[in-house]
């Protein structure tokens, strides 16, 4: 499981959120997508097909690889709680990373970790 999570600082701020109720998909595999979110409540369980890739708490982000490759959804996002994330839409990513260094480093880091996520567990196939 990696560390995924980066505080936005959303303690009574407010921010455009959207909510979902468990079970809920947030996005499937193959969709295009245009923005990443950041959970705000809740767990989301990132799945493709049957298989889950990962568990995701409060704080974490996920769909950051659809803005940086401009290609489909990768795996599908569902709701395993009640949920709230924020979105973060291809216009404000380019800002975080423009302006906020650790937001970028922070991403990488996010993304390092399931690539090496995903090359162990291919290796225990």
């Amino acid at each position: 499981m990696t560390d995924s999570s980066i505080d936005f600082g959303f303690a009574g701020a407010q921010v455009p959120s959207r909510t979902f109720k468990a079970g809920q998909i947030i996005f499937s595999e193959s969709e295009p997508g245009n923005e990443l979110f950041v959970i705000q409540s809740g767990r989301v369980e990132l799945r493709l097909g049957d298989r889950v890739l990962e568990s995701l708490d409060a704080n974490s982000i996920f769909g950051e690889m659809a803005l940086i490759d401009k290609g489909p959804r990768s795996a599908s996002a569902v709701a395993i709680t009640d949920v709230t994330v924020v979105p973060v839409t291809e216009r404000q990513f380019l800002f975080l990373v423009g302006h906020t260094p650790f937001f970028a480093l922070k991403v990488m880091s996010v993304m390092a970790a399931r690539l090496r996520a995903a090359n162990e567990a291919h290796r225990k196939i």
